[in-house]
């Protein structure tokens, strides 16, 4: 391509207004990835269509320490198990590598970082995941803070050379924020660790929980003045929360985001690569096939956009944005006031890291958030803009209990549920919670990322009358197996209800395979809605 890094390759980029493209693929193996991939490359080529990079949906044991990762159950994507599949990564065909999903963040952050840097792949994160995520059956959480921190720093060391520190918000405490100003504050407050305490560039991205195109557009204006009008973005996240089982529907969908964010992108150009989304993403991991067929079908959609966006006023995007800037920085001035004043050094990364993961996303939005104080609302504050997953969750809380019978909701009365999430997914969390407690029930959350020890220990210290579980990562047969085990030696015999993507990561398949009748084999409840859980209850 003529240049010596992506950053180099996405300032040309900029420079011309040349709206580039971004697919996120990974299948139950590297092989099978590396076939999906190379039919990505040669058949998008012969459409005259040009995959500017992809993001590896690396299997969360990645992040554990090599030695590890066969002792817990498979999940979702591909590991790489030698040198020869790392170099691969990069050498297979010409699209740019980009490496997020258990990376950095992690207790191997800084040996698969070092990996990676070698085999060629320059943007490299997930920062926002360090917060939020746990490596699989993992417990040590300081040896965790001082591998991000060396990982950080080796990219930091490599700046002048073109590494970029990625940090996707909204997969991280900022999908559990209620407010646009928490996040934006949060991206601040990250760009200062990063940039200021380590010396790492560091690009952001955003969108997977964002609907509003006001919103996704603002999104771009914000993030160029918090990064100081030298905004490099990795990529723009496709609108995941608006997808359904209806596919034509979400083809629909990409057609709209992907308008505003190509329209966004020329009238202000910040490097970030547009990511159509395939149209099966909220059922199912998607194939080669469907990655290809959307990418075709967003670079139609990129033309149009390119050629309607200088009629288009973007106003609203533009105050839209303003307000989050002027929150976000109160709510930095906040953070690092409140935690200087409790006695944290705000110079030391390790230290900052270490008590910002500890404290979480709801005491960090108590403690420091730019809203109001407000009785009733959520975390005390009066959002200052709504965040779109809160008001997506809060939407869809309101719709689910009208399906729910006064018959189903007397089931539930009175009773004590035990829920967790097997990973980081903690919205149906929420709205189980809040429909549960709706119904007169006692509920004990135990929250996301919840290992199967964890889960049993709660059903022997509560004995709950069920307990509720969440999964999404290609392991629900393999996890649930593991609790039956924890749950006999306790001699539990509360109901268990499975729900989410009741799926399992096999060797020998390309795609995860539904295991809901393995699932109900071992004496377990699979739920395909939330209607279900109290029709079986």
């Amino acid at each position: 391509m003529g240049v010596s890094s992506e950053l180099e390759y996405k300032r040309q980029a900029m420079k011309e207004k040349r709206i580039m493209v971004h697919a996120h693929i990974g299948m139950s193996s590297w092989e099978a990835t590396a076939e999906a991939l190379k039919k990505l490359y040669f058949e998008a080529k012969e459409r005259g269509v040009q995959v500017d990079r992809y993001g590896l949906c690396l299997d969360r044991r990645m992040g554990l320490p090599r030695q590890l990762r066969r002792r817990v159950p498979a999940e979702t994507g591909p590991t790489l198990e030698n040198p020869e599949d790392w170099l691969e990564v990069a050498n297979l065909v010409p699209i740019q590598p980009h490496l997020g999903d258990s990376m950095i963040g992690f207790p191997a952050s800084a040996e698969n970082t070092l990996l990676a840097l070698q085999a060629g792949v320059t943007t490299i994160g997930n920062l926002s995941q360090y917060f939020s995520m746990q490596a699989p059956m993992w417990r040590d959480q300081l040896e965790t803070a001082v591998e991000t921190v060396k990982a950080m720093a080796i990219i930091g060391l490599l700046r002048e050379k073109g590494t970029l520190l990625h940090s996707y918000l909204e997969d991280g405490l900022g999908a559990l924020f209620y407010d646009c100003a928490t996040v934006a504050g949060w991206a601040m407050l990250e760009k200062y660790l990063a940039e200021e305490l380590l010396g790492t560039k560091l690009t952001h991205c955003n969108g997977g929980l964002t609907s509003d195109p006001v919103k996704r557009a603002g999104w771009i204006f914000a993030l160029d003045q918090i990064h100081d009008h030298d905004c490099i973005g990795s990529m723009f996240y496709g609108d995941t929360i608006s997808f359904t089982d209806d596919f034509e529907w979400n083809r629909g969908m990409v057609a709209e985001y992907m308008l505003w964010d190509a329209m966004a992108q020329v009238a202000c150009p910040t490097g970030h690569a547009l990511h159509p989304l395939p149209v099966t993403e909220a059922v199912r991991v998607p194939s080669g096939d469907e990655i290809l067929d959307i990418h075709i079908f967003a670079r139609r959609v990129i033309g149009t956009a390119e050629k309607t966006a200088p009629y288009i006023d973007f106003s609203r995007s533009r105050e839209f944005a303003a307000r989050m800037v002027n929150g976000g920085k109160e709510v930095f001035r906040n953070a690092l006031d409140g935690l200087q004043e409790a006695g944290v050094d705000t110079r030391n990364p390790l230290e900052m890291l270490y008590v910002l993961k500890q404290l979480g996303a709801a005491a960090f939005e108590e403690l420091f958030g730019a809203g109001k104080p407000g009785e009733g609302f959520p975390r005390g504050r009066v959002p200052v803009i709504p965040t779109d997953v809160f008001e997506h969750t809060k939407a869809n809380q309101k719709k689910l209990w009208k399906q729910l019978s006064p018959e189903m909701l007397g089931k539930a009365s009175s009773k004590l549920f035990v829920l967790a999430s097997t990973d980081v997914h903690e919205h149906a969390l929420f709205l189980l919670h809040q429909l549960l407690q709706q119904a007169g029930a006692d509920v004990i959350n135990l929250g996301p990322e919840m290992n199967t020890d964890q889960i049993a220990a709660a059903a022997g210290q509560y004995d709950p009358h069920a307990l509720v579980v969440s999964t999404h990562n290609g392991m629900a047969l393999e996890y649930a197996q593991n609790l039956k085990k924890e749950l006999q030696q306790l001699n539990c015999r509360a109901p268990v209800f499975f729900g989410g993507k009741l799926n399992q990561k096999l060797e020998d398949r390309v795609m995860p395979v539904d295991v809901k009748d393995e699932i109900k084999e071992l004496g377990f409840y699979p739920c395909q809605e939330i209607s279900d859980l109290f029709l079986l209850l």
